[in-house]
């Protein structure tokens, strides 16, 4: 047999060194994995769908940036769950670095330059779905994507659309969650009575059910031409154009003069966010009773406030600053009384704003530490039930959310909104990323997920799972199925309202990562499910 020259002898032990560092590196990471059971390692995405959670985590596969995969999964969402988002809407974004500074980024819709000049008499009387081109802000969402994508992604934009062109194109089975929604009559005759009856329903004009497919050849042809140009061919181009000729056929007043002057960013702000590990006081069942009660009443103070808050570019008088001032904090909480309520006058409520429902959110943590929490909307249930079959585009109606809060509106102003993308950091390092869907549920939803998981000691998943209270714009609190019983007894006691809310489409999607493993949860109630690796 010849002999191993010296040289050989030396790959050979090299090679034996490498397979035993190796060896070992696998033994560590098996025995650190094991604490993350059910988690992940590296990263996350929690979307409304397992399949858009997938195409999100495809791209942090290949080596997008948590920007590159919150983008990928939003669009995906436009085609998964249309009814909530879409290109033709808006959104709010925060995000945080990796060095830990948290940049909240809204690229929510504006007030076009010509508005119908008696636009607030059409509010709506009674709590109905608001139709209607009138209703049509200028879109900012991709604005948004094409600014955040500039500044944190890692992706060709290109390849952020890929994936979702396929679907719209090739068309995917109707989606579980938008199958059942279409089955509720006010919805389905809604649909089948509107344009969205040209991709929403079968060729008998009948909305789409469980099995059939559902295609967006339209979107898909627009999507691809955004890929390859760019956002200036919405904003400044073809499908601009395209898109105000069907608006302007539906009567709408929106202008390319709008869509050219759309804001790229407005109110980007610097944050921080701090959370606390501490532990609730709210032992035993008068423990909970005195939170909830104590939660409620917060939140009819907070229900009294808004008619207070309006874009601050616009009303220097009607800006949110003063709700996280120290001095307004220690005021609400003298005036809240230890086991009664109060009339709505008590609260500043002297007329309630109106209650609606729609959005979506996806959460996400890349292995380097981005994070993004995303929230984005056109409004009401496919927003104002308006679409533009020459570019496929759903359009929104952001500007019914002005009804009921203001007396005037401005050109280019932004309305209200109930969104809140939130990053919440610990000093021990402990990172969450959360946000909501549903509307005027949003803040319910996701404020009590954050006190079930960091005052009430739930696992993330059994905190968001949790049902909820919802304490609606008339201060009627109403109550999740399964909500506890003898909490709900107390409450009543103490005089609350309680009413009986039909649906309850609070939805909170959140990444969280802690001593190295990452919990994803996507809310059950949209049959969502999370992705990551």
């Amino acid at each position: 047999m010849a002999k191993c020259k010296p040289w050989q002898k030396c790959c050979c032990i090299f090679l034996v060194l490498i397979c035993a560092a190796a060896l070992v590196c696998l033994c560590i990471a098996t025995i650190v994995g094991a604490g993350c059971s059910g988690g992940f390692r590296h990263a996350a995405v929690a979307a409304d769908s397992q399949r858009c959670s997938d195409i999100g985590k495809e791209m942090l596969l290949l080596g997008g940036s948590a920007v590159d995969g919150a983008i990928a999964a939003l669009l995906c969402t436009s085609v998964v769950n249309p009814q909530s988002m879409g290109i033709g809407g808006g959104s709010i974004l925060a995000i945080r670095s990796k060095t830990g500074n948290v940049t909240v980024y809204n690229f929510r819709e504006t007030v076009p330059k010509s508005f119908k000049t008696n636009l607030l008499s059409d509010c709506p009387k009674e709590k109905k779905l608001t139709t209607g081109s009138q209703w049509i802000g200028v879109p900012g969402e991709l604005r948004g994507y094409e600014a955040v994508h500039k500044k944190y992604g890692k992706l060709p934009w290109a390849k952020l659309f890929e994936p979702t062109i396929k679907l719209a194109r090739e068309g995917i089975p109707m989606p579980p969650f938008l199958s059942s929604m279409l089955k509720y009559p006010f919805v389905k005759t809604h649909v089948e009575s509107s344009s969205l009856c040209k991709v929403l329903c079968n060729k008998n004009k009948v909305v789409l059910s469980e099995g059939e497919i559902l295609k967006f050849p339209k979107l898909a042809e627009t999507m691809e031409t955004i890929a390859k140009r760019g956002v200036e061919a919405f904003y400044n181009g073809s499908i601009g154009q395209d898109l105000i000729q069907d608006i302007k056929n539906e009567g709408g007043t929106l202008s390319m003069e709008d869509l050219r002057g759309a804001p790229t960013c407005l109110h980007c702000q610097d944050h921080e966010r701090l959370l606390s590990d501490s532990d609730s006081d709210s032992a035993g069942l008068n423990g909970k009773i005195q939170m909830y009660h104590h939660y409620i009443e917060a939140v009819k103070f907070a229900n009294g406030q808004k008619k207070s808050i309006r874009d601050p570019n616009f009303n220097d008088q009607k800006s949110a600053q003063h709700l996280i001032d120290p001095s307004f904090i220690n005021r609400i909480i003298k005036r809240i009384s230890p086991n009664y309520t109060h009339e709505n006058t008590y609260y500043n409520n002297m007329e309630p704003a109106s209650d609606n429902f729609g959005t979506t959110h996806v959460s996400v943590l890349d292995q380097n530490g981005l994070a993004v929490s995303a929230t984005s909307t056109i409004n009401h249930l496919f927003g104002g039930s308006i679409y533009s079959p020459r570019t496929g585009i759903i359009l929104n109606n952001e500007l019914a959310d002005f009804c009921n809060r203001v007396t005037t509106l401005q050109a280019g102003e932004r309305p209200p909104s109930s969104m809140a993308p939130t990053i919440l950091e610990s000093k021990s390092g402990r990172v969450l990323v959360i946000g909501g869907s549903g509307g005027s549920m949003i803040t319910s939803a996701m404020a009590l997920s954050i006190i079930n998981h960091l005052w009430l000691g739930m696992s993330l998943k059994d905190a968001i799972a949790a049902p909820i209270i919802f304490v609606d714009s008339e201060n009627t609190v109403n109550f999740e199925k399964g909500f506890d019983k003898d909490v709900t007894d107390g409450l009543r006691a103490f005089g609350h309202k309680v009413g009986n809310w039909p649906l309850f489409f609070n939805v909170v999607n959140a990444v969280e990562k802690e001593s190295g493993c990452i919990s994803a949860v996507a809310d059950r109630r949209k049959l969502g499910k999370p992705a990551g690796y």
